[in-house]
């Protein structure tokens, strides 16, 4: 071991006179270790809470949506939706035709964007039909050429949300009452047209943006609903990289011609986005603060320290141990002090991160999105802080170091 560790070490292992600069050194170390700690945990949470979003965001919408400038929606929209679909980078696309209505169920009701789809479409797109948990979206596949659903009296199928469900209380094989604003011109004004779907299954993608407000019935039945024959809103396409969804969009937008237009979900949830990086820049200065009180701490017990220590010093430096060598030990304490905090800190915030993640914390879905605190701690926010804590720690250093290396032995030794 180096004379300058060895002395280093040597220090904050004896016992001093002084007991509150050990109690100083202690609250330190404490402190370094709870503020990494803190980041970590921080920091897991907003990563998670990213991760989450987005991969339930692209696992319940699509890459790509392409629509008419006009609000007349897509006609001739099958062969376009073929061709369209041999795109570079387009792995999929489907129809749909979006419309707001009201789903009500005796005195209970909600608003909730219907969407008419083609199953075997749509599941290649999204994955809300796959996240059925009660009941069957199969009755939402087309029924055989020249035939309707409803036409045997029976209400259309509809697949609506797990919250929407809980809001109009709605069970498997409720019927209930969507009212479009898509209406009829009579003589006594606009009057909304209405229809009856019955429930065959609940979706829980646990968003609750979707959970809410969605539901979906086969696009036969919404274009009857909405009195729009043979036409769609929306063309959506699923693509292969997602973070070139921009590019994709315009190549798309392209193909499809004039008059249309393309937007993608990185435009659509870019305020979204934007705010949790925010949050994360925010956070990790907030609590990188208890790092900062912690080496304010550093400051102080060394400072202590070199005031207990100046016989010692001067000795040393009497025997012809170097001003630089002084202050290594110095800087050599602090940094101590911080890598002691900062691996039992770490330790702390991984095994927390750990732990949130396996026992997982209940949020209210309503104002978070999503039903559950995630955590995501990752390998590289642990070397950040870590270099952080310590380049904190090791400036703290600084000056008690260069007040030790400062001392003259002749006058520390005058009145000894």
């Amino acid at each position: 071991m180096r004379f300058e560790l060895f002395v280093a070490v040597r220090y904050l292992r004896a016992k001093r006179r002084q007991a509150v600069v050990g109690i100083i050194t202690v609250i330190s170390i404490a402190g370094v270790a709870a503020g990494v700690a803190s980041l970590i945990v921080a920091l897991a949470i907003t990563n998670g809470m990213r991760r989450d979003l987005q991969d339930r965001l692209l696992g319940s919408t699509a890459h790509v949506q392409l629509m008419r400038v006009a609000s007349d929606g897509i006609r001739g929209w099958r062969p376009l939706t073929a061709r369209l679909e041999q795109l570079p980078h387009v792995k999929a696309a489907s129809p749909g035709l979006y419309e707001q209505v009201l789903i009500s169920k005796g005195a209970r009701s909600g608003g909730a964007l219907i969407e008419g789809i083609v199953p075997a479409q749509e599941r290649r797109v999204s994955d809300l039909l796959s996240k059925v948990t009660l009941g069957s979206a199969a009755a939402l596949e087309p029924k055989p050429e020249g035939t309707f659903a409803g036409e045997d009296h029976a209400p259309p199928p509809i697949v609506i949300g797990h919250d929407l469900a809980d809001t109009i209380d709605a069970r498997v094989g409720s019927t209930i009452l969507v009212t479009s604003p898509q209406g009829e011109l009579t003589p006594l004004g606009l009057i909304p047209k209405f229809q009856r779907f019955q429930v065959v299954g609940i979706f829980h993608s646990g968003f609750y943006q979707y959970d809410s407000s969605m539901a979906f019935t086969s696009l036969a039945d919404a274009q009857r609903l909405f009195g729009e024959p043979d036409v769609v809103s929306v063309i959506s396409f699923k693509v292969d990289d997602l973070y070139h969804a921009d590019q994709i969009g315009r190549s798309i937008e392209q193909a499809a011609g004039p008059g249309f237009l393309t937007t993608n979900w990185m435009e659509e949830n870019r305020e979204l986005f934007h705010a949790l990086r925010l949050e994360q820049v925010v956070t990790f200065i907030v609590i990188g603060l208890i790092v900062c009180v912690a080496a304010l701490n550093i400051l102080t017990a060394l400072t202590m320290m070199v005031m207990e220590k100046t016989r010692d010093i001067a000795v040393m430096m009497s025997f012809g141990v170097q001003p630089r060598q002084v202050r290594m030990i110095f800087l050599l304490q602090g940094l101590l002090i911080g890598f002691t905090g900062t691996f039992l800190g770490l330790i702390g915030g991984y095994g927390l991160s750990w732990l949130g993640g396996h026992y997982r914390f209940s949020l209210s879905a309503a104002v978070y999105s999503i039903d559950y605190l995630p955590f995501a701690a990752r390998w590289t926010d642990g070397l950040i802080v870590a270099g952080v804590a310590l380049a904190v720690s090791l400036l703290a250093t600084l000056y008690p170091s260069g007040s030790a290396a400062r001392i003259l032995p002749a006058e520390a030794l005058r009145y000894e």
